[in-house]
């Protein structure tokens, strides 16, 4: 019976890291908030120019995207280090990086989704060569693969910029199965949150927390044996 009441048990530690979930989640949401904008103003105005200001407003929303992998990944799953401190401390330390990487994955993102728009529209009105953006769907899933490796990559790894955005790619292109479960989850989790919008409050962290068990399988492998040992040893600290 005193189990019950225990804040060591499975449930209190389940909801604990539920809340924690849910604050990370709103962490993210607020630094989001210029790219929603912008998102915004360029979807009510239908002006496609006004897409392009996006790729400066993401630069907030790519480095919570790294602190927020990082925090789940210390925090969330191996119980260690403090929540808020944990984020902040992984977006200041790659506010620099980040903001470049942001701009190279942001222009790629909206440029790629631009040409397909407009080849879409081609095809609406019967142009031969709008087929073509079917070629700009399936090249803007590419992209969003690279993406998902691209921002968890630099929050575990210290790299330069260019050998981030190369790595990124080179890991993503040689574990297909898992880039490919990662995107359909990824899609699952965006779709599930646009269909059912109060799931944002959770989704975000909880959706990295999943994608966490498929990548940090893959990075792993990338990982020396020394650096495999020493990051287990910080993740046991907790539980002995």
């Amino acid at each position: 019976m005193g189990d019950i009441f225990n804040l060591d048990n499975k449930f209190f530690q389940t909801l604990g890291k539920g809340v924690d979930c849910v604050c990370l989640s709103l962490l993210w949401m607020i630094c989001c908030i210029p790219l929603a904008f912008g998102i915004y103003v360029a979807y009510v105005s239908k002006a496609i120019i006004l897409a392009l200001p996006c790729i400066i407003l993401a630069v907030p929303a790519g480095i919570a995207t790294t602190a927020l992998y990082y925090a789940v990944n210390k925090v969330i799953r191996h119980s260690r280090g403090y929540l808020w401190s944990s984020f902040w401390h992984s977006f200041k330390t790659n506010m620099k990086q980040g903001a470049f990487v942001t701009l190279v994955v942001a222009a790629a993102v909206v440029l790629v989704g631009l040409d397909g728009y407009i080849m879409y529209q081609f095809a609406k009105a019967g142009e031969k060569s709008g087929v073509l953006y079917v070629v700009f769907f399936v090249l803007m899933l590419v992209v969003i693969a690279w993406a998902i490796y691209v921002f968890p990559y630099m929050a575990r790894f210290e790299n330069s910029t260019k050998l981030i955005l190369k790595n990124s790619a080179l890991m993503a292109i040689g574990n297909l199965p898992k880039t490919f479960m990662a995107l359909m989850f990824f899609l699952a989790c965006c779709i599930g949150t646009y269909l059912l919008p109060v799931v944002a409050i959770i989704s975000p962290a909880l959706g990295m927390l999943l994608l966490n068990y498929i990548l940090e399988g893959v990075f792993e492998r990338y990982m020396s044996d020394e650096d495999r040992e020493a990051e287990n040893e910080r993740n046991q600290e907790f539980y002995n």
